[in-house]
């Protein structure tokens, strides 16, 4: 029994001899998060433009970490290391530079974080029938169809039903991907979620296209011409047939050739845009 005892207090004390003074538990002791770990916010992949706001933090150096604003030509200053180039680079890319720069004779392991504080650089353009048609500055990285045609003060009453999203050609491409969204359907979210806007892209609403539907119909008046339109949704557009109104003999005046012409039209024919539609009378 005492040699047990003898031996548990030889143990601890071999243990405690172990222990620095004041240690905290191994659980308890701080580490600098990695490099790669301490990029968050926007995709990597984003590319820094001139007048981003940069958030830069370097650990346990509260003297460097700080905003810093791009300039125009693409630097920014930054202690000990003056011009840094900011542009064109990927948060990455930056991030990965700063801990090299500063790691050459500056700080012994040095724990750097970026991210983007103010996205400035990058826009869309937003032209046609909006009512402040111009460039969009993206408040992030990415920004939505909507929210862009929103920020140019929606589309004006006399707007066409379709938007037109042009992106800014890739490398490799003679020009870049259209896409042709419904307006209707984009604002009900049945279509445009997963177009995606990029630096450059062209968001074009164009002024529509009309027709006009005369004679024995409910409605008779000018009509906005959507896509595929038949001659028989035009008269349901227009309110449909009156008591008189007759869905045979229905002629258009169209321009044909750079001439007035008179267009005989059944009811599954397309209308065109500025066609004058018109619906006779039944003959009894």
């Amino acid at each position: 029994m005492v040699m047990r005892l003898l031996t548990s207090i030889v143990l601890i004390g071999a243990a405690l001899a172990a222990t620095p003074v004041g240690a905290p538990p191994a659980s308890q002791t701080a580490q600098p998060p990695a490099a790669d770990a301490a990029i968050a916010g926007p995709p990597d992949s984003y590319v820094i433009g001139p007048q981003d706001q940069l958030s830069i933090t370097v650990f346990e150096e509260p003297g460097m970490t700080g905003k810093y604003r791009v300039e125009n030509d693409g630097f920014f200053t930054f202690p000990l290391l003056d011009r840094v180039q900011a542009a064109g680079r990927t948060l990455k890319h930056l991030q990965t530079s700063l801990t090299n720069l500063l790691s050459n004779g500056y700080l012994r392991n040095p724990q750097v974080r970026v991210e983007i504080d103010q996205y400035k650089s990058q826009r869309v353009f937003v032209s046609g029938a909006v009512r402040t048609p111009g460039p969009i500055t993206m408040s992030g990285s990415t920004m939505t169809l909507l929210e862009a045609l929103a920020l140019a003060g929606s589309p004006t009453p006399d707007a066409s039903n379709e938007v037109i999203v042009v992106h800014p050609a890739q490398p490799g491409q003679a020009e870049g991907d259209q896409i042709r969204v419904n307006r209707r359907d984009l604002e009900l979210g049945r279509a445009g979620a997963d177009v995606v806007l990029r630096d450059g892209t062209i968001i074009n609403v164009p002024t529509a296209q009309r027709f006009y539907v005369d004679g024995q119909v409910r409605n008779p008046g000018y009509y906005v011409l959507e896509p595929g339109m038949t001659v028989q949704q035009a008269i349901v557009l227009a309110g449909g047939l009156n008591e008189r109104g007759s869905d045979r003999g229905i002629a258009a005046t169209r321009l044909v050739s750079g001439k007035t012409t008179e267009v005989a039209l059944r009811l599954e024919d397309k209308v065109l845009a500025n066609d004058v539609i018109r619906v006779r009378s039944r003959f009894f």
